[in-house]
């Protein structure tokens, strides 16, 4: 149904300890094998988006939310291409749509694949849903795609190399944070849903110029990433998101110059045991990061005391 373009299995040699010494070129080959496999994937979830057939829909229960037959078309094409490409010895994967396995933690290289972010909005057809692909090296993001199917539109980065939107015809632009370091003056991106008493609370407590609600969590740290939107925050409560939710967004908006951490600034770690991102956490344009991280601190803190 629809074409892959071939590239050379990747052989990878002793690799390096710390992330700063891994060779540029490593991640670059490793790119040009994963791109041509999140477009792919954004095809597929496209043809379904645009089918008039009725998607098949499960539920997970327990509020782990839906899989339709479009995140598992989308699931076992990255997979089969991904490990075709560069096999399973050196590469763990981790996927939303795959029984997760404990070998993984035992691997420095971790995939970490959503194949659709968004599966509401795509139920619902809003156009606000993409695919996650993220690679971590030892628990770190080192590369990330997103790609945006209705947008025909792939957000790429690596870490040390900057992020790119780029379109399918190759063309790409460099994405950038705004360099907005007043809150009064910065747009807030919010989810539609998932937004609890204590969300509200901390939003409604922080200056801000605009709200504006996106679908999807790497739409929302993309529009970051491109300086649409300033900061957004997520707080965990009965449930919280997972590793695939973050791992390629976080790249694109870090080498984009924006940042994301818990409220306390520690960072967000990936491929341990529990798989969820448990606590507060807020994703900024950077140059905002301490001062957003502040008022939200104050914020909370008030609300804990008021009810």
């Amino acid at each position: 149904m629809l074409l892959y373009a071939n590239t050379h299995a990747l052989s990878l040699q002793v690799m390096p300890n710390l992330i700063p010494n891994l060779e540029p070129q490593t991640l670059t080959e490793i790119m040009a094998i994963a791109r041509p496999i999140a477009w792919g994937a954004a095809a597929i979830l496209l043809e379904y988006y645009n089918s008039p057939e009725d998607l098949t829909i499960k539920h997970k229960g327990k509020g782990e939310g839906s899989v339709t037959s479009a995140d598992l078309a989308a699931n076992d094409y990255i997979l089969k291409h991904l490990q075709t490409e560069l096999g399973t010895s050196e590469f763990a994967y981790l996927s939303e749509e795959t029984e997760d396995s404990v070998d993984r933690l035992s691997h420095d290289w971790v995939w970490i694949i959503d194949p659709l972010d968004g599966t509401s909005d795509f139920i619902k057809r809003t156009g606000e849903f993409v695919v996650h692909i993220g690679l971590t090296y030892q628990k770190n993001p080192v590369l990330g795609l997103v790609a945006c199917p209705v947008d025909d539109r792939l957000y790429t980065a690596i870490v040390g190399q900057g992020a790119y939107a780029e379109q399918r015809d190759g063309s790409k632009q460099k994405m950038q944070v705004s360099t907005k370091t007043n809150s009064a003056e910065m747009v807030a991106i919010a989810s539609r849903s998932h937004r609890s008493e204590v969300l509200e609370f901390i939003l409604n407590r922080i200056p801000k110029a605009d709200e504006r609600a996106v679908g999807s969590i790497g739409g929302k740290l993309g529009a970051i990433a491109q300086g649409r939107a300033d900061f957004y925050i997520s707080l965990s409560g009965k449930s919280a998101p997972k590793d695939w939710d973050y791992c390629a967004p976080e790249v694109i908006l870090t080498e984009a110059g924006g940042k994301i951490t818990h409220f306390d600034r520690s960072p967000l770690t990936y491929n341990n045991t529990d798989v969820r991102q448990w606590g507060n956490i807020i994703a900024t344009n950077g140059h905002s990061h301490e001062q957003l991280c502040q008022l939200c601190e104050a914020a909370l803190e008030e609300f804990n005391q008021s009810y």
